[in-house]
C-alpha cells in the first residue's frame, strides 16, 4: 500500500481520494456474500416433470364425466349430459368397459392404448370428495386410465418446461 506524503514546499491540500479503505470493505462484503449465499439457497433435489400443453384428443369410446357441487351440498355427476347416481356410475362404467372389451375381441386382445379412458371435468369450487368418489367408482369398474380436463392459462398451449 502506498501513501503520498507530498512536498514541504507545497502547501496545497491533497485532492486525491484514498481508495484503500473502500477496496477493503468491498473485499469483506464479497467474502461475506460468498459464504452466506449457499446457506440461504438450500433446496431439496427433485426431478420435475417435463410438461408440454397439448389439446386433449378424445376418442369416441372415452367416457366424459362432469362433476360439481349440487345446490343441496351433495355431489352431482354427469355422464355426458345425463345426471347419474354413484351406483349408476359404477353400473354404467362396468357395462361400458365390458362392451369395449367385447368390441376388441375379448380380454386377450386388450392393450393399454386400446382401452377407453375416463376424462373428468370439474368445477373449480367442487369438493375433492366428489371428484375422488367418481374416480373410485370408475376405478372399481376396471378403468385404469383416468385424466382431468383443465383449462390452462391463455398462451400456454405450446409452452414446454425444459
Amino acid at each position: 500500500m502506498a501513501m503520498s506524503v507530498g512536498n514541504a514546499e507545497d502547501n496545497a491540500p491533497m485532492s486525491d481520494i484514498n481508495t484503500t479503505p473502500l477496496v477493503d470493505v468491498m473485499l469483506v462484503l464479497l467474502i461475506i456474500f460468498l459464504i452466506t449465499v449457499p446457506v440461504v439457497i438450500q433446496t431439496v433435489p427433485v426431478r420435475l416433470p417435463k410438461v408440454a400443453y397439448e389439446p386433449t384428443t378424445s376418442k369416441p369410446e372415452n367416457v366424459v364425466l362432469s362433476v360439481r357441487n349440487g345446490k343441496d351440498g351433495r355431489c352431482e355427476v354427469f355422464w355426458g349430459q345425463t345426471k347419474i347416481t354413484a351406483q349408476e356410475l359404477l353400473d354404467r362404467s362396468v357395462a361400458k368397459l365390458k362392451l369395449e372389451i367385447d368390441k376388441l375381441g375379448g380380454p386377450s386382445h386388450i392393450t393399454a392404448d386400446s382401452l377407453p379412458e375416463v376424462h373428468i371435468r370439474s368445477d373449480i369450487d367442487t369438493r375433492w370428495e366428489c371428484v375422488g368418489g367418481a374416480m373410485t367408482n370408475v376405478s372399481r369398474a376396471g378403468f385404469t386410465r383416468v385424466g382431468f380436463i383443465s383449462q390452462p392459462d391463455p398462451g400456454m398451449y405450446h409452452a414446454a418446461v425444459e
